[in-house]
């Protein structure tokens, strides 16, 4: 029997005061053209990045994101045989590679970033240990399993050998305001405070690009492809992980100079059986206020929602944390509410699924 698709979709309503978190390459606040004016803009990959920093911070299993996973497997092979000797060691680990497909220069290391979770480097290293012959199907089988969350959630590409890749299971967009904005930059000076009693001039001076926005935000996650990446215990658990994360991070540009870091007026996560929806299409038509973006904003919001409802199938469920009362949902009271609710309608939706089968 086939199996029925499960996506989670989280949309989210921030808004950031003055601040410069993800620049472009002239240092000013990267931006977007969206239904005819300019937006404020974060990029999904700036967000991906502060998510897997939090997930650090949370003791989530991470893997490494490097072009020296030579280095690494070689210090996992020391730390599991300590009789092992450099030439030796130098030996497995170029195997391993030449096995694996992945070329390595003549410093050893790869061409391109290689995604590696811990569990993976650490079967590896058992493997070459065990084995003076490497078979190339049980190596692709140790780098395709064992995957940490940031791993399964968004993927890995290995451009030597596409067979290593992981379909990621998590998409995230960019963070676009709801409104239009406008640049602003802010002129700086500063005194050198050995200058004394003479304080004609400035030892420094500058300027530093700036905006201000209400940001929507949106990710979802495929769950079959989440459960086929890890387990089904691991992939709800690893989802409301996710959502916690998400919600919580935020890019870390400029945030010494701007103290901008916020949590989320309003949050909607909604577990769909056809297809992942991004509501972004409420902002289309850029919302224009005199006394705030967050209360309108949300109104178009859920107005969108609605209005996909005719496009769509009725969704499992739909659960909205935020500061006003929700017309489409079940209202939470709290975080830890929403994914206690989250979690337990995965189960169900995941149990119902294995029972079908």
């Amino acid at each position: 029997m086939t199996k029925q698709n499960l996506y989670v979709d989280v949309n989210v309503l921030q808004t950031v005061p003055s601040s410069n978190i993800n620049r472009d390459d002239t240092g000013a606040p990267k931006t977007a053209l969206y239904g005819g004016v300019s937006r404020a803009r974060v990029s999904s990959q700036s967000w991906k990045k502060a998510v897997r920093d939090v997930f650090r911070e949370d003791n989530v299993s991470v893997g490494t994101r490097t072009k020296k996973a030579a280095s690494l497997l070689a210090a996992a092979l020391k730390a599991q045989d300590a009789d092992l000797d450099d030439d030796a060691v130098a030996k497995k680990v170029e195997a391993v590679f030449k096995a694996a497909g992945i070329k390595l220069d003549k410093n050893l290391e790869t061409g391109a970033l290689l995604l590696v979770s811990h569990g993976q480097l650490d079967k590896l290293a058992q493997y070459a240990i065990a084995n003076d012959e490497l078979d190339k199907k049980e190596i692709k089988k140790v780098l395709k399993g064992d995957q940490s969350l940031d791993l399964a959630l968004f993927g890995r590409m290995v451009a030597d050998n596409p067979e290593l890749n992981v379909d990621a299971s998590a998409q995230v967009a960019h963070a676009v305001s709801t409104h239009e904005v406008v640049p602003e930059y802010d002129y700086f000076t500063a005194l050198d405070d050995e200058q004394g009693k003479d304080t004609a001039g400035a030892a420094m001076l500058g300027a530093i690009d700036f905006n201000s926005a209400t940001l929507y935000r949106y990710a979802n996650v495929n769950m079959n492809e989440l459960v086929h990446n890890l387990n089904a215990t691991d992939a709800i658990q690893g989802t409301t992980q996710f959502i916690k994360d998400f919600l919580l991070s935020m890019p870390t540009g400029k945030q010494n100079t701007f103290a901008n870091k916020t949590l989320p007026s309003y949050v909607a996560v909604t577990i769909r059986t056809d297809t992942p929806v991004n509501l972004v299409s409420a902002f289309e038509e850029p919302v224009t206020s005199s006394n705030g973006y967050v209360k309108p904003s949300i109104k178009k919001l859920e107005a969108e929602y609605k209005r996909t409802s005719e496009f769509v199938t009725q969704p499992v469920a739909n659960f909205v944390l935020g500061k006003t009362d929700t017309t489409v949902g079940d209202s939470v009271a709290n975080l830890p509410e929403l994914l206690e609710k989250v979690t337990a309608a995965l189960s169900k939706a995941v149990q119902d699924e294995n029972s079908d089968d």
